[in-house]
């Protein structure tokens, strides 16, 4: 329908919530978030409001200094809504050998760590003629 929207973020130690340095789901749901209201603006020239998930996955985890990619794009258009697909994968992440915590590693193959579809919508007379 239109390009996808890219968004790269480095996760923090601010961002750990459980053992391990693992990140809630929540993290990820708003990076998602961002990419929609990006989306909508391109195709709307509005940051219109996220209604609904239909659909969430999470399928990996994700930890303090991993860099993730979240990615969406609008499937359909309504007249004031807008159905979306995301998805996260995790492309960096850190070494995992105590002697040496700083160490990182470029993934050849990125992993999906979630993928969820939604609606948001733009009210007609915000909508970009």
């Amino acid at each position: 329908m239109n390009d996808d929207v890219l968004i790269r973020q480095r996760i923090g130690m601010e961002q750990a919530h459980y053992a391990g340095n693992l990140v809630d789901g929540a993290f990820v749901l708003k990076l998602f978030g961002d990419v929609a209201t990006e989306l909508l603006i391109r195709h709307d020239g509005d940051e219109g409001l996220f209604r609904a998930y239909d659909a969430v996955e999470f399928l990996a985890p994700v930890r303090a200094g991993d860099f993730i990619e979240a990615t969406g794009r609008i499937t359909s258009v309504g007249n004031t809504s807008r159905k979306m697909s995301f998805e996260a994968h995790r492309v960096i992440e850190l070494s995992d050998d105590p002697d040496h915590p700083s160490q990182a590693e470029v993934l050849d193959e990125p992993v999906l760590v979630c993928r969820a579809t939604g609606t948001c919508v733009v009210p007609k007379e915000l909508q970009r003629k």
